[in-house]
C-alpha cells in the first residue's frame, strides 16, 4: 500500500518562499510591502543558514530589480517578490531583463489598486503581468496558480522554464492566496540539470575566454530590429509550448464560466452547487495567463451557449476572453473590486439568470 506523503500546514507566501529555496534559488532581493511581507520573511530566516545564497533587503523596489540583473547576469538563479506599486517601480528593469534575456523569477502577491490602493486581495495587476507592464516589445512567462500547492508547484516550474528560455517568469497570486494556510507538499526539486549558462558573466573562463556582455542596448537600428525579431521568435515558442489550463465540466456545459486564482475557487462551488441542480455548467481555468489559452477556451465551450467571466477586477482577463472568443457566444461578467470577493451567490445568480434567456 503506498503510503500519502506527508504535508505541512503552511501559508501561501511561505510556500513560495520555501519552493524557490530548493529550486536553487540562490539569491534573493526585495523590499516590504503588504500581501508578500512572509516571504521576505521566510527568506530572511531560512537564507542565512543555507551556505552560498544571497538575501538583500533592497532600499527600494528599483534597487532590487537591478540587484536581479546582476545576479542573474553572473549566472545565478535570482528571485524578488512584491505587490502592485511595488511591482510598477520594478517595471523597467524587468523590461531590460527581458531585453537582456536574463532569467528571473518575480512573485506579485497582488493587492488592490490603483494608487496605493489598500493591502486587501485583488487581481488588478493582470494587464501589467500578461501585456508587458514596462517599455518595449515583450512578453513574460505568467503563471496564476489557484492554491498554495499550485504556487509551490508553479515556483519551481518558473524557475525551470526561466532558465530554459532566458527569460523572466512571474508568479501572479492575490491576497487571498498569499496569506492563506492550506497543506502542501513542497517538493525537492532537480537542480542537478539546470541549463546551459554558458553566456553569463560568472561561468567564464578569463584564461582563455574573450570577455562576455550582458546587454540590451543597441544603437544599430538594424541590429535592434534583429534582435527584436528573435525575442518575437522566442515568445512564439513559449506561446506554442507552455500554455497550461484546467477545464472542468466543459465537455457538457451549457454556460462555462471562465476564472483564474481565487476567483476561480468561488466559480467551482458555484458550478458544484448548480450542478446538484441539474444545469450543465462547466469552468475553465487559465493557469498560464501569458500565454494565455486562447484556442483551448475556444476548444472547450464550442458547445457551450454563454459565456460567464468571473475576476477581483474590472475585466482585466475578460478583455482576453473577448479576444478568443471573437463575439462567437454570448458573455457576461461577475467581478467585485478594491478587495471585495465575488460570491458564489453572485456567480449562481448569474448563471441563473443567464440560463433563463
Amino acid at each position: 500500500m503506498e503510503v500519502e506523503k506527508l504535508k505541512t500546514l503552511i501559508k501561501g507566501n511561505n510556500a513560495i518562499a520555501e519552493a524557490a529555496l530548493r529550486a536553487g534559488c540562490k539569491c534573493f532581493f526585495g523590499y516590504p510591502i503588504t500581501p508578500q511581507n512572509e516571504l521576505i520573511e521566510h527568506m530572511a530566516t531560512e537564507i542565512p543558514k543555507l551556505e552560498g545564497r544571497v538575501l538583500v533587503q533592497a532600499e527600494s523596489e528599483v534597487a532590487a530589480i537591478n540587484m536581479i540583473m546582476g545576479a542573474s547576469g553572473a549566472g545565478a538563479r535570482a528571485m524578488t517578490s512584491s505587490s502592485g506599486p511595488g511591482l510598477s517601480l520594478k517595471q523597467e528593469g524587468i523590461s531590460y531583463l527581458s531585453g537582456a534575456e536574463l532569467p528571473a523569477v518575480i512573485v506579485n502577491v497582488m493587492r488592490a489598486g490603483p494608487g496605493l490602493g489598500s493591502i486587501q486581495p485583488a487581481q488588478s495587476d493582470y494587464f501589467q503581468a500578461t501585456k508587458g507592464g514596462g517599455h518595449g516589445d515583450y512578453n513574460l512567462l505568467v503563471y496564476a496558480p489557484a492554491s498554495v500547492q499550485e504556487a509551490a508547484d508553479m515556483t519551481q516550474k518558473a524557475f525551470d522554464r526561466s532558465d530554459y528560455y532566458r527569460t523572466p517568469a512571474v508568479i501572479l497570486v492575490d491576497g487571498v492566496i498569499g496569506q492563506m494556510m492550506e497543506p502542501c507538499e513542497i517538493k525537492e526539486a532537480d537542480t542537478s540539470s539546470e541549463h546551459d549558462k554558458s553566456w553569463a558573466i560568472a561561468t567564464r573562463d578569463a584564461s582563455k575566454e574573450p570577455p562576455r556582455i550582458v546587454n540590451s542596448l543597441y544603437l544599430d537600428p538594424h541590429e535592434l530590429n534583429d534582435h527584436n525579431k528573435r525575442l518575437q521568435e522566442k515568445f512564439a515558442l513559449i506561446a506554442k509550448n507552455e500554455v497550461m489550463y484546467e477545464a472542468n465540466h466543459c465537455e457538457d456545459a451549457d454556460i462555462v464560466l471562465v476564472a483564474y486564482g481565487t476567483a476561480s475557487r468561488i466559480a467551482r462551488t458555484a458550478m458544484n452547487e448548480v450542478r446538484k441542480n441539474g444545469l450543465n455548467v462547466g469552468l475553465f481555468r487559465p493557469i498560464t495567463v501569458w500565454p494565455f489559452p486562447s484556442e483551448e477556451l475556444v476548444e472547450q465551450t464550442k458547445k457551450a451557449k454563454a459565456i460567464i467571466v468571473v475576476e477581483m477586477s474590472a475585466g482585466q482577463m475578460l478583455f482576453d476572453v473577448k479576444l478568443a472568443l471573437e463575439g462567437s457566444k454570448p458573455l457576461s461578467f461577475v467581478n467585485e473590486m478594491g478587495g471585495i470577493l465575488p460570491s458564489t451567490e453572485q456567480i449562481v445568480a448569474e448563471i441563473e439568470k443567464v440560463g433563463d434567456r
